[in-house]
């Protein structure tokens, strides 16, 4: 194809002859000017069409470019760029329509529990252990404390603080315990001796719901006992709340 558009070009220039009534163009070589410079005998131009034409070779890309190919396939991705600075705060949006009203709340409930009995009876072992049962109430708050088992019933979980104090008896043992259900928490204990004396036992206990605190003899194993009249009351139990779990 290349040789077809050099012929097509030199067959175009070569059509640009000289017009009819022009003067012949007489023929002469390349070096004639040369040597008639150097004779000093040069011979004028004759005309414009004294010299053969230039010819110069011109190749339109635009036949040879082909048709657009498909589109190839997507690259694999590029690395992530650094994060940017954080852009300015931006104006504050208009305020908010008022929400509904909330539901009624209960109202302020603060919670009580508080017993203290004591007992005018004498109490020996037996061959079972014994519930300590009280037949004197200065204080029994709904009546939380149930006089015929001995026993305070818990209604409001929470921190309890217990006591109980009780008269030994002279050449007898006092062994004793404070209950929460069916375990023993804390003792009372006194040495058999040839003087009675006063015994007391105190803690705190953090209590379920329904639980039950009591005092328990021990029983026959030794000669066991606690000392009271029907004149004074020796033997006390008390309890009361300190914190409710709900608070």
């Amino acid at each position: 194809m290349l040789g077809v558009l050099v012929s097509l070009s030199f067959v175009h220039l070569v059509t640009q002859a000289a017009p009819p009534n022009a003067s012949p163009v007489t023929c002469k070589r390349c070096c004639d000017d040369l040597q008639s410079a150097a004779d000093g005998t040069a011979t004028p131009a004759s005309g414009a069409y004294g010299r053969l034409p230039e010819v110069r070779t011109y190749i339109n890309m635009t036949i040879l470019k082909g048709d657009k190919g498909d589109r190839g396939e997507r690259g694999t991705p590029g690395k992530i760029g650094h994060e940017g600075p954080p852009g300015s705060m931006g104006p504050m949006g208009p305020e908010g329509s008022k929400g509904q009203a909330g539901l009624p709340g209960h109202p302020c409930k603060v919670d009580y529990a508080a017993f203290s009995v004591g007992r005018r009876k004498s109490l020996h072992s037996l061959e079972a252990y014994q519930p300590l049962i009280f037949d004197t109430v200065f204080v029994n708050l709904d009546n939380h404390f149930n006089m015929f088992s001995g026993k305070f019933v818990c209604h409001t979980a929470g921190i309890y603080f217990f006591n109980v104090n009780i008269h030994t008896w002279n050449f007898k043992e006092t062994y004793l315990h404070i209950m929460r259900n069916e375990a023993e928490q804390a003792i009372v204990y006194a040495q058999p001796s040839d003087r009675s004396i006063m015994q007391s036992q105190s803690l705190m206990l953090d209590l379920g719901l329904n639980d039950e605190v009591w005092i328990r003899l021990y029983k026959r194993e030794r000669e066991n006992a606690i000392y009271s009249d029907d004149v004074d009351i020796y033997i006390t139990f008390n309890g009361y709340l300190i914190k409710a779990s709900s608070e």
